[in-house]
């Protein structure tokens, strides 16, 4: 039955809808091993009959609310103030910024839509390449995910059975380690291509304005985390306080969340919802299809039959998703991948955490590499270049994140420290 395998990645060849793909193979898989077809109803459902699942279309709303609420342009102002007189100064706000609004919106896409919609065209009237400004805040968004609170942590929390608190904590170090390479890149860039930034570096009572206007946005994320610790409420519960949070600071405290665009976040983000869960319910069919056949099992003994070493199961499970995300999104590839891998991951000794943490990271990056790369989709329509023109200034971006994956992936402490410090 390894087959179905193959059967997938063939319809997804052929553009097929990641979740008609899965459904279309899970109903040929049931239909030629004569299963009752009510399994379809069931499995489908039972996949997204979950209190914890809740969580995902309650952090959506939370952070389409804060993307609309004026947070990005406070945040973007805070890092101006902090790294806006280095050299390509422009360029590392774009970083750092995204790296701020990561902490609130968990998604790539948000953050590339948010901070690319204000620095693209400024960085660009500044005098900087179109292409590297668009490649630099698609590159820089992908830490967007990573960095707590994470839909695809929280997805892999449910799939894995581990901690969804855990899984935050082990996100926080490899996040701001991708914002350090980037900003160590930027900085080389902007010395190499002469780039200045700003005249001078803003004075400690301009830091501690700027502080004050982004703190209440700042703060999200460790309310979230302090919650989890504390045990004072669930990954479901935190959803809702992230949102109840978010109405009150964009309505309030910044004055710019009103009627008219609180209907467009409602409906935004209840599309986004539908199409996530609608993938999950699919997937949860055709993982049930994959164990029910033991083909986990069958994929298990075929990476040990290659290697037992933990570091070359480690490699082969960084190729085998750098190839994925290449042209499935981060969802998908998560519902597939989980069940595949975890078996042999636990087998060999791995931590679910630190396999959760790269397989998220994995992911995010293909969120940046053609043909599907949604993020670049998005800054090169802000930029208005075509994707093509995008590779060239992509590749050291890309690869200084690669360079990321492997410091995550060979030494598990830089995910693992954090939860092991709080008691994981």
């Amino acid at each position: 039955m390894i087959w179905l395998l193959g059967l997938l990645f063939v319809l997804f060849f052929f553009r097929v809808p990641i979740a008609f793909a899965l459904g279309i193979t899970s109903l040929v898989g049931l239909w030629l091993t004569d299963t009752d077809l009510v399994i379809i109803a069931q499995k489908t459902f039972s996949g997204i009959d979950s209190f914890t699942l809740v969580a995902i279309p309650l952090f959506v709303l939370a952070g389409e609310i804060m993307t609309v609420g004026g947070i990005s342009k406070r945040l973007i102002d805070f890092a101006s103030l902090l790294v806006g007189h280095w050299p390509a100064g422009l360029a590392m706000v774009a970083v750092l910024a995204c790296t701020f609004f990561s902490a609130i919106s968990g998604s790539a896409i948000a953050d590339a839509a948010a901070i690319g919609g204000i620095l693209i065209p400024a960085m660009v009237s500044q005098g900087y390449d179109r292409r590297f400004s668009a490649t630099l805040v698609a590159s820089a968004s992908t830490i967007g995910p990573v960095i707590p609170p994470s839909i695809p942590f929280i997805l892999f929390g449910v799939m894995a059975s581990v901690s969804i608190g855990d899984l935050f904590l082990a996100g926080v170090a490899p996040g701001i380690l991708m914002a350090a390479v980037l900003m160590i890149y930027v900085y080389y860039y902007g010395k190499k291509n002469n780039i200045r930034g700003r005249d001078k570096m803003a004075s400690r009572k301009e830091i501690a304005a700027g502080f004050k206007d982004a703190f209440l946005a700042l703060l999200l994320p460790v309310i979230i985390i302090g919650g989890f610790r504390s045990g004072m409420f669930t990954a479901t519960e935190s959803g809702v306080i992230a949102v109840i949070y978010a109405l009150i600071i964009g309505s309030f405290v910044y004055k710019e969340l009103n009627f008219k665009k609180l209907r467009k976040v409602l409906l935004d983000s209840a599309l986004s919802s539908a199409t996530i869960l609608f993938v999950i319910a699919n997937a949860t069919l055709f993982t049930w299809l994959l164990t029910f056949h033991d083909i986990p099992d069958q994929l298990g003994a075929l990476v040990s039959s290659i290697s037992d070493q933990q570091w070359v199961i480690l490699l082969l499970i960084n190729i085998v998703l750098l190839i994925a995300g290449t042209f499935i999104d981060t969802i998908s590839a998560l519902t597939i991948f989980t069940p595949l891998f975890l078996p042999i991951a636990l087998a060999a000794g791995i931590d679910p955490i630190h396999l959760g943490v790269i397989i998220v990271v994995n992911l995010t990056i293909g969120m940046i590499t053609p043909p599907l790369g949604v993020c670049l989709f998005v800054t090169s329509s802000i930029a208005k270049v075509n994707l093509a023109q995008m590779v060239r200034p992509l590749l050291p971006q890309f690869l200084v994140l690669l360079v990321v994956l492997i410091i995550i992936t060979y030494f598990p402490q830089v995910s693992l420290f954090l939860p092991h410090l709080f008691g994981g």
